[in-house]
């Protein structure tokens, strides 16, 4: 059973912010308030449905107990009774996901860097192939995909590239696919048909914003230059490109995509907000390691999370034991989302486990 008390306090901390935002608050105040609004509303959704059911409950077994009660009546109650149990059993277990420590970038937007590891070409070519998977299954959610920088590999597919992916809860679906990702099969160039294993690193960031990470101007450098590689001669004409040095951690942006070097410029400093978010994340994952050793998603991109096995068509995720023999279907996007649901399950059950204990 779920403490009344803390079911009405999730209500009344609900309506109190409903309340707030009605009124005239500072921006930060404002952004804030919305994004614990918008958290809590499927929260109050389920405590509100689950509160009713028990109040249901309640009415038939009185209706039950009560001597009064017409024959006709009693019958009816009796039946509807193991009914309503069970919706509120279903409603305990709903409201006890909901009440789960979130992750408070779920919602957003995400930063994804996609990077060939060892193979050389052929490592390239998987970043692509998994780029591609990535795309497609964003295309699948109604997401939108934005490139923010590409370095192309030798014979296709990319050294390196680094996308925004602009939908609701994409990090929340996005976060447990970053690691290093392994592939066997036989490449193109191999004329004897034998196996090979090369390997990708995906890195997922949620987009912070300034209310996140506070960068001072004063650490910042800014350098322009000339666009290299395709994109016309105004590219090749114009300063476009930006690169953004982030003087006390040492981080560097580069950023070639857009002919606007104001834009290229606000997609740089989104992308510099994301990976210093994720550097002091990661410094805090790293505080709780020992805590954290067993949870999906400790976010060490070191480790080596899925293989995805050519001459089998089967895909392995390591970290739950999971192995699909549906290797297409994954690849095209569409089958992705059985890997990401039983990562988010297998998540929400350690949770679980961890209150109970």
């Amino acid at each position: 059973m779920i403490p009344a008390t803390r079911l009405e306090a999730l209500i009344s901390r609900h309506a109190m912010i409903e309340a707030e935002l009605a009124t005239s608050l500072p921006p930060e105040t404002f952004v804030k308030l919305s994004r614990e609004f918008a958290e809590l509303s499927p929260v109050v959704e389920i405590a509100k449905e689950y509160k009713e059911a028990q109040a249901e409950l309640a009415d038939l077994e009185a209706m039950l107990a009560d001597s009064k009660t017409e024959p006709e009546m009693a019958r009816l109650a009796a039946d509807e009774k193991p009914n309503v149990v069970r919706r509120l059993s279903e409603l305990e277990n709903k409201v006890r996901l909901a009440l789960l420590p979130k992750d408070a970038m779920d919602e957003r937007d995400v930063i994804l860097e996609v990077r060939a590891g060892t193979g050389g070409d052929e490592a390239a070519l998987f970043a692509g192939d998994l780029f591609r998977m990535y795309e497609r299954y964003a295309a699948l959610q109604g997401w939108k995909t934005e490139i923010v920088s590409v370095s192309e590999g030798a014979k296709g597919g990319f050294k390196e590239i680094i996308a925004a992916i602009h939908g609701r809860g994409a990090f929340a679906k996005l976060k447990f696919e970053s690691g290093v990702h392994r592939v066997q099969r036989v490449p193109d160039t191999e004329a004897q048909g034998r196996v090979h294993t090369s390997a990708a690193t995906v890195a997922v960031l949620p987009e912070a914003d300034e209310v996140d990470i506070k960068i001072n101007d004063k650490d910042l450098k800014i350098d322009t230059m000339r666009a290299q590689g395709a994109g016309g001669q105004h590219v090749n004409k114009t300063e476009s490109a930006v690169r953004i040095t982030h003087l006390p951690t040492g981080v560097v942006i580069f950023v070639q995509d857009e002919r606007s070097q104001h834009k290229n410029k606000a997609r740089g400093m989104a992308l510099l907000r994301a990976r210093l978010y994720d550097m002091e994340q990661q410094k805090q994952n790293a505080a709780r390691a020992a805590d954290r050793k067993g949870q999906v998603g400790s976010g060490d991109r070191s480790q080596r999370i899925r293989t995805y096995n050519y001459p089998q068509a089967r895909v392995t995720d390591h970290r739950i034991n999971l192995t699909l023999h549906k290797l297409p279907q994954i690849m095209e996007g569409e089958g992705l989302g059985e890997l990401i649901d039983a990562l988010v399950a297998d998540h929400q059950a350690a949770l679980l486990a961890e209150e109970n204990a």
